[in-house]
């Protein structure tokens, strides 16, 4: 069993050298898996998947794992796995890039293992050399077409962070790119595939709320194209805000296809169209305008029956640019009130407006 994250003080980055050279002194310069002598210092998460400045290449002592060549090969192929090699070198502290998941098993390309063993793509799955080196190993056939939907970082100035959320370092990748702002609902985030529906994690339990979706997505669902994915808000259930004139229970933000590839937002008003799906309500359209942006958000309205509000890319971007294509803003005091088990409590329907089609 994977061990959980600790609240120590956070690990030291080091340098491509000094990573080298402390992996291989802690496991003695012999490959911790058969005990030849050492010749690679490996990631056991991907360095690709450190991206933000304390974490680029991740080069943790608690990142590596020392290894003979054939061996390295075993790892890189993941059937010598990530959790089996920690084991091997007696790290307690699990390092994974910090828009990933706590609490969240991973194997070396950042790919979610769920507790039967299986394997949802991860943000490198089609990546053409990762697709060649676990393809070698024979475990391709571990992967399920399932999508676990990615971490959403809070702008800048959002107002509502918590001590587990993350924020964007930098609001330079949509700078001078056109953007849709829409209404942040409080709710469920929930994927809808051709034959699946799950919530944000695939392996979430059953609740009333997602039957009511899954009898309404079963009239559409074969018409989305075969690995591809319809992402919104389930809004049936009261979670921290109780609404009384939603358009529907279901809001749209995402349409993502077979490649991991979130397609742009006019797109995405297309195939909304198509399969008769509501989306979010948009607050702006426009070049990227932080002043306009922050504009949005103002506190003597009535902002205690709205969440926020969520910025993306209105091109087409991938999974591992997420953390720089989405972001959300979060009113305070919001997250203090939602932190509660709200799938716990009785079932407390949100109210539909007069002319709602369900």
């Amino acid at each position: 069993m994977a061990r959980q994250p600790t609240k120590a003080q956070p690990p030291k980055l080091l340098s491509r050298d000094e990573f080298r050279e402390g992996v291989f002194a802690r496991d003695s310069h012999q490959c911790v898996n058969c005990g030849a002598p050492a010749a690679d210092a490996h990631h056991i998460i991907e360095r690709r998947l450190f991206r933000e400045p304390h974490e680029i290449g991740g080069y943790f002592l608690e990142n590596g794992a020392s290894v003979c060549e054939p061996c390295h090969i075993l790892a890189e192929q993941t059937t010598l796995g990530a959790d089996t090699l920690r084991e091997m070198c007696s790290i307690a502290r699990i390092v994974l890039p910090a828009h990933l998941y706590e609490g969240q098993r991973y194997d070396k390309w950042g790919n979610p293992i769920q507790p039967n063993g299986t394997r949802l793509k991860g943000e490198l799955f089609h990546d053409e050399s990762v697709q060649k080196i676990l393809s070698a190993g024979g475990v391709l056939g571990q992967f399920t077409h399932l999508i676990r939907s990615p971490r959403t970082y809070h702008l800048p100035w959002s107002a509502g962070m918590h001590d587990d959320d993350r924020m964007m370092p930098t609001s330079t990748f949509l700078e001078g790119r056109r953007i849709i702002a829409t209404e942040k609902m409080d709710g469920e985030n929930t994927s809808i595939y051709t034959r699946d529906l799950h919530a944000r994690s695939p392996d979430g339990r059953g609740h009333p709320s997602r039957d009511r979706v899954k009898a309404w997505a079963s009239t559409f669902q074969h018409e989305i194209p075969e690995g591809w994915r319809i992402v919104g808000e389930n809004v049936t259930a009261v979670h921290s805000i109780a609404y009384d004139d939603l358009p529907h229970i279901f809001l749209g933000f995402q349409v993502w296809n077979e490649r991991n590839i979130c397609l742009p937002w006019d797109e995405t008003l297309e195939w909304f169209e198509l399969l008769g799906i509501t989306p979010v309500r948009v607050l702006y359209d426009g070049i990227y305008d932080e002043p306009a942006l922050r504009a949005l958000y103002d506190e003597r309205r009535d902002w205690e029956s709205r969440e926020g509000y969520v910025v993306r890319l209105a091109g087409s971007f991938a999974m591992s640019e997420y953390p720089q294509a989405v972001g959300k803003f979060v009113r305070c005091d919001h997250v203090q009130t939602a932190k509660h088990n709200w799938a716990s409590q009785p079932f407390v329907p949100n109210g539909l407006a007069a002319d709602a089609t369900i």
